[in-house]
């Protein structure tokens, strides 16, 4: 099943696609796919005729985040073994775990804000996560029955605020639009473990990140069921599960975005996203 969101911001319609690609209306099932939505959405729909639903025109439309604004957006850190050694640090033993704020969540192809203090903005083609149902102290064999699906996150950063400011990584990951998120939500059952997707991401028509999740160190059901063991994962929490290599902080000579710039990223089976740098 594929869920997405189409229209102008606050009037967005939630939808769910057909087997023939078209959007369907569902708010006769749930006035919103989001926080208090989510748990067992998609059972409500597993038997109903979707061409039955109303609908809804994507052409010309908007295509918004494909859930309304989560409560938690949490990330995983150095989890692809290429990136990792691109970055020139060990494998790690845990999952590195960091938070984005939830005011970065934004439509797919929203604008990257770059703000005059910026000087190292940078990109980041990930896969996300989405819970479905509450998970706490669950195991990995469980995890499978807490993930909603998956979608395209890119998780851009401020590297200069990241890694030469003091404190935590969060303070280069949390400015507004920094988590385009979309365009859909794709089920488990259609992703499988999403374990062999492969990936890119383009900076001005220039291929700069081309990977797999099949490099991924810890997937994703460890990734669910180990931050299960420290917090409550709640329905519609987003998890960025990290990059592979080709992030402008580890080229040579390192690359950065600036005003103008246009970032293209995709994930097989879940769809693309088109940004453009904006200057504040």
């Amino acid at each position: 099943m594929k869920f997405l969101r189409l229209g102008d911001a606050g009037q967005e319609v939630p939808c769910v696609l057909d087997q023939n690609g078209v959007a369907r209306d569902i708010r006769s099932v749930a006035a919103d796919i989001g926080p208090d939505t989510i748990d067992g959405l998609q059972a409500k729909l597993a038997n109903a005729d979707l061409t039955a639903l109303p609908e809804v025109s994507s052409d010309g439309a908007r295509v918004s985040s494909p859930m309304s604004q989560p409560r938690n957006i949490y990330c995983i850190g150095l989890n692809y073994s290429d990136h990792a050694a691109e970055a020139g640090l060990p494998i790690p033993d845990e999952p590195i775990l960091f938070t984005k704020s939830s005011g970065t969540f934004c439509a797919p192809n929203d604008p990257i804000l770059h703000s005059p203090k910026m000087t190292k903005l940078d990109w980041e083609v990930e896969l996300g996560i989405v819970i479905g149902k509450s998970a706490l102290n669950i195991s990995k064999a469980e995890a499978k029955d807490h993930i909603l699906g998956y979608t395209l996150v890119n998780d851009v950063s401020e590297r200069a605020w990241q890694q030469e400011r003091s404190g935590q990584w969060s303070k280069g990951k949390s400015f507004p639009n920094f988590c385009p998120t979309g365009p859909m939500i794709v089920t488990g059952d259609e992703v499988g473990d999403a374990a062999a997707l492969p990936m890119w991401l383009d900076v001005n028509g220039q291929r700069m990140q081309s990977g797999n999740t099949d490099t991924m160190i810890f997937d994703c059901q460890t990734i669910v069921s180990y931050l299960s063991e420290f917090l409550r994962l709640e329905p519609g929490d987003l998890i960025c599960t990290g990059t592979p290599p080709g992030v402008g902080a580890g080229m040579k000579p390192q690359v950065w975005l600036n005003s103008g710039d246009v970032v293209r990223l995709g994930i097989d089976g879940l769809g693309e996203q088109t940004q453009t740098v904006v200057a504040l």
